[in-house]
């Protein structure tokens, strides 16, 4: 006798159609999916991404009774963004009392399970109100509601009325995390225990723009998703410039816009002497992060195998990577969040090492990565390889080296496709000229 379906998942697994952009293969091949049926595997990854989707369902949807709802929303809110300026608005709330912080706090995620992740994200139930990005200075309840649950220090509880039973859907974004079952909200009551203070403080100065506020938080030690999350539910700004943020957009800004203030510091830095490397495997993904001699530049190139997200054919590893030098970059990277995410991480390394220095960063994606989690994957993991001891190098060909070793792609591909391998490879130092003219 088959397992029973859980209620409201007909509305999670249809129709396949709807999928077709993130199942390798599935558009040349409509009924792939149904000749494996999760079990042989045609799409190339290690285990079926629909199926990791679908456990995930099955343990939040029964926990969830018709259109009510009560339990603790970490705190969490998401704003869309199709069709702005008027655009989805509402808290993530869990069928469950208690503390679930974890569940919206992907710093905390490193080193968890993909079926880990998503269930975190899974089990969060997201309302929806339509409201126009202004609206985030109105004298409205349901934006003052939702303004506070944005600066909470911890887990609210709450009590919400949906206008229908949320459902799921199986929808994969690389920009963000997983999401579980949505419906609009008819009614939603949140108790705030208490409001972080630091927090508080810039949401209440009207005076100070949003860069100062992100980044007098960040000074103080508040979280970057904790920041992201208060500079979406517009919370922060000067009076009359303040509004909602789509959660995808203000991910993206507060990383790109403290990535900035903390290169502004770097700049004026002792320049780094020796070349470094710092290497990391995660979730199928393999890091090398190399830190070259001189000024500040940096660096960020992806290469995603066959039956990947980005690459979901059979046919060759795709690479693409963007660039910029000591004075920074205008337009925006075309590899999108992640370039500005994994810039932070390398800011905040040099930084701590009071050095500025060239940085480039290599990802090789397997088709083990079963599903995209978020950008917040990529500024996790990069912070993380750069706390793994350095490993010194000697000379440019050994970074070469290091990086054959390292990746399956070959070193000769690396560097064809790297400006700054290439400019390390043509381009000498005043450093290097003198060394060479140094008596023995």
């Amino acid at each position: 006798m088959s397992a029973p379906v859980p209620p409201g998942f007909a509305d999670a697994v249809r129709p396949l159609e709807s999928l077709s952009w993130t199942i390798p293969g599935l558009k040349d091949d409509p009924s792939m999916c149904l000749r494996c049926r999760g079990a042989q595997l045609l799409c190339g990854k290690p285990a079926c991404p629909i199926l990791v989707k679908y456990h995930a369902y099955e343990r939040t949807l029964p926990l969830l009774a018709g259109r009510e709802l009560e339990g603790s929303s970490p705190p969490g809110l998401f704003v869309g963004r199709f069709g702005y300026p008027k655009v989805s608005v509402g808290p993530l709330l869990a069928p469950m009392h208690g503390d679930t912080l974890l569940y919206d706090t992907p710093e905390e995620w490193v080193d968890r399970s993909v079926s880990e992740v998503v269930g975190f994200r899974t089990m969060l139930v997201r309302g929806t109100q339509s409201l126009h990005v202004l609206d985030a200075e109105r004298p409205l309840r349901m934006v003052n509601d939702l303004q506070m649950l944005a600066l909470a220090e911890g887990s609210v509880e709450a009590e919400a009325t949906f206008r229908r039973s949320p459902r799921g859907r199986l929808t994969l974004s690389d920009d963000l995390p997983p999401f579980g079952p949505t419906a609009p909200l008819e009614r939603v009551d949140l108790e705030v225990p208490r409001i972080d203070p630091r927090l508080d403080r810039l949401a209440s100065d009207t005076d100070a723009n949003a860069r100062i506020a992100v980044r007098e938080l960040y000074a103080g030690g508040v979280r970057v998703s904790r920041i992201q999350r208060a500079f979406s539910a517009g919370t922060l700004g000067r009076r009359g410039r303040r509004r909602f943020v789509p959660t995808r957009w203000s991910i993206t800004a507060v990383d790109d816009l403290l990535g900035k203030e903390n290169l502004t510091q770097v700049r004026q830095l002792p320049e780094l002497s020796e070349w470094r490397v710092h290497r990391l495997t995660a979730l199928d993904n393999r890091w090398l992060i190399a830190l070259l001699p001189g000024s500040f530049r940096y660096e960020s190139i992806e290469a995603w195998y066959p039956h990947t997200l980005w690459n979901p054919s059979g046919g060759p590893v795709v690479l693409m990577g963007d660039y910029e030098g000591f004075d920074g970059r205008t337009a925006y990277a075309s590899i999108g969040g992640c370039y500005y995410a994994a810039r932070l991480a390398v800011s905040e390394h040099l930084l701590r090492e009071r050095r500025q220095a060239g940085a480039l960063i290599l990802r090789e994606v397997h088709p083990g990565e079963l599903l995209p989690l978020g950008v917040w994957n990529v500024r996790e993991y990069v912070r993380k390889a750069l706390r793994q001891p350095a490993e010194p190098v000697a000379s440019l060909e050994e970074l070469h080296a290091r990086i054959a070793e390292t990746f399956a792609i070959p070193v000769d591909r690396w560097k064809r496709t790297s400006a700054l391998l290439h400019a390390a490879r043509t381009q000498r130092r005043l450093d290097d000229w003198f060394a060479d003219r140094t008596p023995a």
